[in-house]
């Protein structure tokens, strides 16, 4: 099964790899494996790839990925948007090799490490410090499974980690994606504070700070008990790592399935998604209408509810009148 596999309904996607032609590598992905076919005219000498995608990454770097045109990387190049054309033929394959350099490739220090899981926890980290040296590299959309070299090596180091473990190769996949996924989620938070504290001059605490008066400011006990008595608690302005925690969590799930295989307990199986395919769902039109239908409630929920809170002041505020008189 590929990693993608999973993403679609087994039932109707089960092609097997040896049923297709071997596809022809788009050009990006050509590009970045240094196998494309150079432009027969242009200004070689001057202009190369490797120029252009460091020109879009400092760009994008300094300012966003909004930054980054074909027009906007030639000016900064000193060349005209049709000479960039010879070399990166579409914005796509530029956003793919701009992530591809910017990903870069995975540190090796986490080798010197003993146990599975400080090498799989040092690479969380050094992906985690990837999306906050590049923060536009979380704006770019996850279109499939990582074909790149210093993508697939990301990966690679990923499994290597968990290579002297009784997982199987897929159960491997699963726990290297798990913690991708989590140092994505993780560094999406860390560069949106970060850029709040930027944008608003304040500080890291002091953002923290405000968030947490605005959630104390909105959520009543009779809408949100749970999240309200959290926020009674000090969450919001605790000092402890949630996302570091919860990485510790899933590395201690991993372990302890692997300690019932070294047991001889048997690998557990997970059942194919077999639930509607997304595709299907999107242009039914039933399907269309429900969504719609629901919204419609959760807006008029939402008003009922804007209502009550309204009432509820006007009540108080009656009631305190009549206590002063």
């Amino acid at each position: 099964m590929t990693i993608t596999h999973c993403l679609f309904n087994k039932q109707k996607y089960d092609v097997r790899m040896t049923d297709l032609e071997p596809p022809e590598l788009p050009r990006g992905i050509a590009l970045a494996w240094g196998v494309a076919a150079n432009p027969q005219r242009g200004p070689k000498r001057e202009m190369s790839v490797e120029r252009i995608v460091e020109a879009a990454v400092e760009l994008a770097d300094a300012d966003g990925i909004g930054a980054v045109s074909m027009a906007a990387v030639a000016a900064k190049l000193g060349f005209t948007p049709m000479s960039l054309y010879r070399y990166v033929s579409a914005k796509d394959d530029l956003l793919l090799l701009m992530q591809e350099e910017a990903t870069g490739l995975p540190p090796e220090d986490h080798l010197v490490l003993d146990s599975w899981q400080e090498r799989v926890r040092a690479l969380f980290e050094a992906q985690v410090l990837v999306y906050l040296r590049h923060p536009w590299l979380l704006s770019l959309p996850i279109s499939g499974s990582p074909i790149t070299p210093n993508s697939s090596a990301w990966l690679d180091a990923g499994l290597a980690a968990l290579e002297q473990t009784p997982l199987t190769a897929e159960e491997r996949v699963a726990v290297a994606l798990s913690v991708t996924g989590h140092a994505r989620w993780y560094g999406s938070v860390l560069a949106g504070y970060t850029d709040a504290a930027r944008t608003s001059g304040l500080t890291a605490d002091e953002v923290t700070a405000q968030e947490a008066a605005l959630f104390d400011r909105v959520i009543t006990a009779d809408e949100y008990p749970a999240l309200r008595r959290a926020i009674d608690d000090g969450v919001f302005l605790s000092t402890s790592d949630p996302f570091r925690f919860a990485l510790e969590r899933i590395l201690d799930g991993v372990q302890a399935y692997i300690a019932g295989l070294d047991r001889g307990e048997a690998h557990v199986s997970q059942p194919d998604w077999v639930g509607a395919d997304p595709a299907e769902l999107a242009g039914d039109k039933r399907y269309r209408d429900a969504l719609k239908a629901v919204r419609d409630a959760e807006k008029a929920l939402r008003a009922a509810r804007k209502l009550e809170r309204q009432s509820m002041r006007e009540a108080a505020e009656r009631l305190a009148k009549a206590k002063k008189a």
